[in-house]
């Protein structure tokens, strides 16, 4: 098994040669720190619609190599956080222009990865969420009603005949499905937009640190970038640029990837669809079934490091992948003699409200987006979007949309706030142990379950 290596998804379509670093201070009309996905479509949306203006990216590694190459593939419309918040503090409209915003981002990243011709093996699905005991199977009943009162969720609950029939995970009690999402290839999502924004003659500088952003220039080993507009789009690395220490905690997630499945495995657990799979747990899972017939799958293995650091190469405890092959054999029992090829983690940025945001200050020059929580591979396209009507000055629905210019506090010093997401994800553990052994407990984590979203998909 190979552990670590920065992610499956990488080390099967291999990196390609390396592009130079910052050759020293440049000046850009617009420069942007984190080539992940917030970073190349912000960069391609705008070359598309401004050509002149010379745009830069500026990556501490190499394109996708944060969360955009590491995660689990879901391409869906869930806003990151939960929708009720929005209807609380904008209205119901405002809350449904965001779903629906969210929806028709999904089928635009699909739109213009056929356009470009990125082959990121994406197959729209739908996403697929299961429960397989009782409080779950409440939950999901109440997740489902609350989602059905939105008319452009378009979310079915499933019977457990009609839910083992799409997906056999042992134990299903029901489930419930929608068409907003589809399965994709994270790397070769990533490869490939870095691919077009380079023909469209945007610079992308590998291996390329930067430490400060201040407003009209992105500090580095190399020398500065000086650009009339800096867009920070480092997501769960935010928390190594000077100041920004306490902004977005770095969440750890992690994913192991089976051997291939053989025709007779496949044929005991259905799964044709190329759905996206997730349960109904407080710690949930995530998984997909891969372009060549894997089970990636992914949930927390230890989700935050003291002092918001950040791993390199995405080294994983066995620990956490001896939990992962569990939750596997749990739902697939034909799976428990399948090889695990590859295990891998990654950070993810999560603000202290848990709720994704995009920006920009006119006064500065300085923009921002991320804070995704594990649901960024859909909203970085809406964000990259976003940003490109917000930097050339142009007032459409996008830039109307209750997510821009969402400002949130600090997270709390250390050692609060690792004692407080350790506590979090103990009591989510515990609570999910209690509903396995049919045990009658009240969770201490029940209330909140909905809210914390970060999925790592």
């Amino acid at each position: 098994m190979i552990n670590g290596d920065v992610s499956f998804w990488w080390n099967q379509i291999g990196r390609g040669a390396p592009r130079p670093p910052l050759p020293g201070p440049i000046t850009a009309d617009v420069c942007i720190v984190g080539a992940g996905y917030t970073g190349l479509w912000t960069a391609y949306y705008l070359k598309k619609a401004a050509p002149a203006l010379r745009i830069v990216i500026l990556e501490q590694r190499f394109a996708g190599y944060g969360a955009s190459g590491r995660n689990g593939g879901w391409l869906t419309n869930s806003i990151t956080g939960g929708r009720e918040q929005y209807v609380s503090s904008h209205g119901h409209d405002a809350a449904a222009r965001f779903q629906t915003s969210m929806n028709e981002t999904v089928d635009e990243v699909i739109r213009v990865a056929a356009l470009e011709g990125i082959d990121a093996g994406i197959v729209k699905g739908g996403e697929f969420t299961v429960a397989y005991d009782q409080p779950q199977q409440r939950r999901l009943e109440a997740s489902a009603r609350a989602e059905q009162r939105w008319e452009m969720t378009d979310v079915e609950l499933l019977s457990p005949a009609a839910a083992r029939a799409r997906i056999d995970v042992a134990g299903t009690t029901g489930a419930m499905w929608h068409p907003h999402c589809a399965r994709i290839h994270p790397a070769k999502l990533a490869a490939g937009l870095a691919r077009v924004v380079e023909t469209l003659g945007v610079e992308i500088y590998e291996n390329t640190r930067v430490g400060e952003i201040t407003p009209g220039r992105a500090v580095t080993e190399h020398g500065p970038v000086d650009a009339e507009f800096v867009v920070r789009a480092t997501e769960g690395f935010t928390a190594g640029l000077k100041g920004l220490h306490r902004a977005w905690l770095p969440m750890n997630s992690s994913l192991i990837a089976t051997a291939p499945l053989s025709d007779a495995v496949w044929e005991s657990i259905g799964w044709t669809e190329s759905e996206t799979l997730g349960d109904m747990a407080h710690a949930y899972m995530y998984a997909q079934r891969t372009t060549d017939d894997r089970i990636a799958i992914g949930g927390r293995g230890v989700p935050y490091r003291f002092g918001s650091r950040t791993d390199s190469d995405g080294h994983t405890p066995a620990s956490t992948v001896e939990a992962l092959r569990g939750i596997l054999t749990r739902f697939f029992p034909a799976t428990a003699g399948v090889a695990i090829d590859h295990a891998w983690s990654g950070v993810l940025g999560v603000p202290r409200d848990w709720a994704a945001t995009v920006g920009l200050d006119p006064t500065t020059g300085l923009a921002w987006a991320g804070g995704y929580v594990g649901t960024g591979v859909a909203t970085t396209n809406l964000a990259g979007r976003t940003l490109t009507d917000l930097i050339l000055e142009r007032d459409t629905g996008l830039t109307g949309l209750p997510w821009v210019n969402h400002r949130v506090r600090n997270w709390e010093p250390e050692p609060l706030r690792w004692l407080a997401v350790h506590a979090l994800y103990r009591a989510y553990s515990f609570a999910d142990r209690a509903e396995l052994t049919r045990r009658q407990t009240t969770s201490p984590v029940a209330s909140i379950a909905d809210v914390v979203s970060g999925r790592g998909h």
